[in-house]
């Protein structure tokens, strides 16, 4: 590395809680020198040896040479605003209260070398407001990073209006050089994960809040049919839904009330109940000794002994193979089969002219390769449906039945976080290659959404939103114009395209 961020070679880390002690660790292990400072001078002997004992376990396992090396490295300073001469670099990891991190700078500005760098591990505090009232707020850039912060390799770079110009590249350089992965992102409301990660909650909370659904039907959709580690409610509780809560409540407010970003009227009763999740043993699930308790799927039908009509010839062929008697059409008889893009089964089912007492629709998203997902609307006949629920489960994939909604539960997933990561891109909160890193890397997604996205196809995700849009008036389902756009062009999502700088180079 060359400028200044190959000049970084001692650095302070002020807060040794957990995300200032993975930093210590990162900085340390990368050959820096650490300063570690809290306001409790216990915290930083505790941090020193906990640093300490993670390297010595890292060399035990082969994956670290010389433990003694980041050992030595690791050096307690009395206070945050003890004399830095020499600190290149502050990393701040205080709590999360602007008034706090702006006290903090404050000391700092009148301690510190003019060159020092100050850096803020916000994840939600505007970086531009906490350097409103420093003298040089040009030196002040937010580096995120994501806990653990030893194994989650992302950092957001986040630069605020007055940061100096030549701050950001160089930081993208000091976190490469630490072996981490960073992206840029705009100093908006949520940055770029947090923001991109409404997609799918916003919309799972959306569905939980229509009662389409148990929130166990919503994870095995979201993890069967669309490849997430974790479904939107396993994930809520993992993090705890009284910081989620806050999150949805912080970025939604910060775009002024934006639609696509709406919060579910659920979540507040459900964070004064005290229903967090994982942290105190109940939130959409329960927990026992830990153990997230999950209820049993029911028991299927047997396979019927009436025909059954699939308005898909791939499902056809599917119901075929399970020795389910396939007819050719909505003979009297027949159960009926519909397959749902961005449209209800009561809409599929009356635009193909068939009786609605025997059609239930199913989602083909997912080509019905692990999950099937039937909708069931209130004028469909019991018997018609347990017949259906039957075939269905003969072809030894399990099914998960839901309520009719607007859309099958997989596709509203999926177009809520395509879309989102299409307004960011659109907005040029971050560049299409930052952000499908930053969700690959920052949530866990299979791909990054953008990417995803083009997988599925556009024209299909326009379609759902398009057609969820159309039947439920509601904004949050307005397409992104990035992604009519690149529909219309037949252009992949993930692409910039020309813009106005192209014609002036």
């Amino acid at each position: 590395m060359t400028g200044w961020a190959g000049k970084v070679g001692r650095i302070r880390v002020i807060g040794t809680g957990v995300m200032g002690r993975g930093i210590v660790q990162l900085a340390a292990t990368a050959g820096v020198t650490v300063e570690l400072a809290d306001v409790r001078r216990e915290a930083v002997t505790e941090a020193i040896d906990y640093v300490g004992a993670m390297a010595d376990k890292l060399a035990a396992k082969g994956k670290l040479d010389d433990p003694q090396a980041v050992k030595d490295r690791l050096v307690a300073v009395d206070a945050p605003d003890a004399p830095a001469d020499g600190v290149d670099l502050v990393v701040e990891a205080v709590r999360e209260d602007i008034a706090t991190k702006r006290a903090l700078f404050a000391g700092l500005e009148r301690v510190c070398p003019q060159e020092t760098i100050f850096a803020t591990n916000t994840s939600s505090l505007s970086v531009t407001e906490i350097a409103a009232e420093l003298a040089d707020p040009g030196r002040l850039i937010g580096l995120h990073f994501f806990n653990p912060v030893p194994l989650m390799r992302l950092v957001e770079v986040v630069p605020g209006a007055r940061t100096h110009d030549w701050l950001p590249a160089e930081a993208l350089e000091l976190v490469k050089g630490w072996g981490h992965e960073p992206v840029l992102a705009k100093d908006a409301p949520g940055f770029l994960v947090n923001h991109a990660g409404r997609g799918l909650n916003t919309e799972a909370l959306q569905i939980l809040a229509e009662a389409l659904g148990e929130p166990a039907d919503v994870d095995r959709v979201a993890r069967d049919v669309l490849g997430l580690k974790l479904g939107p409610f396993e994930l809520l509780d993992l993090t705890g839904l009284d910081v989620s809560h806050a999150v949805l409540e912080s970025i939604w407010s910060g775009f002024h009330g934006e639609p696509r970003l709406r919060p579910s009227w659920l979540t507040r009763p459900r964070v004064a109940a005290g229903l967090f999740g994982r942290k105190n043993g109940e939130g959409f699930y329960s927990y026992t000794e830990g153990k997230q308790q999950v209820p049993e799927e029911p028991a299927a039908p047997p396979k019927p002994s009436s025909p059954v009509f699939a308005a898909d010839e791939h499902l056809g062929r599917v119901l075929s193979a399970a020795g389910v008697q396939v007819v050719s059409d909505a003979y009297p008889d027949a159960v009926l089969l519909v397959p749902l893009y961005g449209e209800s089964t009561v809409d599929a089912g009356t635009r193909a002219g068939l009786p609605l007492d025997r059609v239930a629709g199913v989602d083909p998203l997912g080509g019905y390769e692990r999950r099937l997902t039937m909708s069931v609307h209130p004028g469909l006949d019991p018997a018609a449906g347990r017949a259906a629920w039957g075939a269905l489960a003969a072809t030894g994939r399990p099914v998960t039945v839901v309520r009719d909604g607007p859309a099958p539960i997989a596709q509203r997933l999926l177009a809520s976080i395509v879309n989102t990561a299409c307004f960011i891109a659109g907005q040029n909160l971050a560049s299409p290659d930052d952000i499908d890193t930053a969700v690959r890397l920052g949530l866990g997604y299979p791909r990054g959404p953008l990417a995803w996205g083009d997988l599925v196809g556009g024209d299909i995700v326009l379609r759902i939103l398009r057609g969820l849009a159309a039947s439920t008036g509601d904004p949050r389902y307005r397409p992104s114009p990035w992604l009519t756009e690149r529909v219309a062009l037949g252009m992949p999502l993930a692409s910039t395209g020309t813009t106005p700088a192209d014609l002036r180079s």
